[in-house]
């Protein structure tokens, strides 16, 4: 990905989002563009023309942070906006080179599995599921091996979701939810623009995923925090849960991902069914997404 064509795109999706009317601009003629213009633009934020449009155009050597933070303004940019547009004008690229692959502190991995009573992942840097527990695999992936985030091939979590129908059919609200996906994707790529392994998942996903190539395209920037959603589970139904998205300070971008339930709802009896269901039978789902019958306890 060019770090000057990306500049380039998230201001011209930014300006194109903001209506004249809200930042006080008369709309007096037939417009031609979407949103703004340049000229438009460059007045409220008190700069040339031509200074952006060299901006628009991907030269960022020079620009300096109050100019940063008119533009911020004047396109009424959210926080996650604001940092995307100082990581794309203050990174400098380089040659593509492939990270290190992500390790996983021990520590970390002990906690996921003490969460026995909740779903837990943890999620690398790029979407790389690096662990999850007995619940948390059966929630959300009961049709995958247990051990396959240990694996060389590991599951990366936007992959699973775009390319995956069994993901895809878990989530009530997929579109809310992928918007919210890519959003963050975007938000680390901005970030990391030199890493290989990123420029290659956004390359696969947008050949193989209209949907995915869609919305990459209105350049949504935005971090996952926590939310509300419904899952459509196969084996215990449906399912409301909250989940927090937890930044681990020490390990480079990596998250932790707990799932809760309201308690005494219906929500929560069904994470108490799954969990003994997931006891007894690991991977809840066989290779065409259907239901693995328990197998039978045998007390004595």
């Amino acid at each position: 990905m060019a770090q000057r064509s990306e500049l380039g795109e998230f201001l011209r999706s930014r300006r194109a989002r903001t209506k004249p009317e809200d930042v006080g601009v008369p709309a007096y003629d037939r417009r031609r563009v979407t949103g703004l213009r340049r000229e438009e633009l460059a007045q409220l934020a008190g700069i040339s023309v031509g200074y952006y449009t060299r901006l628009e155009q991907g030269h960022r050597s020079t620009v300096s942070d109050s100019v940063l933070d008119s533009l911020a303004a004047a396109l009424r940019l959210a926080p996650d906006e604001r940092t995307h547009l100082r990581s794309l004008t203050r990174t400098v690229r380089t040659a593509p080179a492939r990270a290190r692959p992500e390790r996983l502190r021990e520590s970390v991995r002990l906690l996921v599995d003490a969460l026995g009573g909740v779903p837990a992942i943890v999620l690398g840097r790029f979407g790389d599921v690096l662990t999850w527990n007995r619940l948390g695999h059966a929630l959300l992936a009961g049709h995958l091996p247990f051990d396959a985030p240990h694996r060389a091939d590991r599951p990366n979590w936007t992959r699973l979701f775009f390319l995956d129908p069994n993901t895809r059919e878990l989530f009530a609200d997929w579109p809310e939810k992928a918007k919210n996906t890519v959003a963050d994707l975007r938000l680390t790529a901005g970030a990391r623009p030199d890493d290989a392994r990123i420029a290659e998942l956004v390359g696969e996903l947008s050949v193989q995923s209209p949907e995915f190539r869609a919305l990459w395209a209105a350049h949504p920037v935005r971090r996952c925090a926590f939310h509300d959603r419904t899952f459509h589970h196969p084996v215990v139904g449906d399912l409301t849960l909250s989940d927090e998205l937890l930044t681990l300070p020490d390990d480079d971008g990596q998250r932790l991902v707990v799932f809760n339930a309201v308690p005494g709802s219906s929500s929560a009896a069904a994470l108490v069914l799954l969990a003994e269901l997931a006891a007894r039978e690991p991977r809840m789902l066989d290779g065409r997404g259907q239901a693995v019958r328990p197998t039978a306890r045998r007390d004595g």
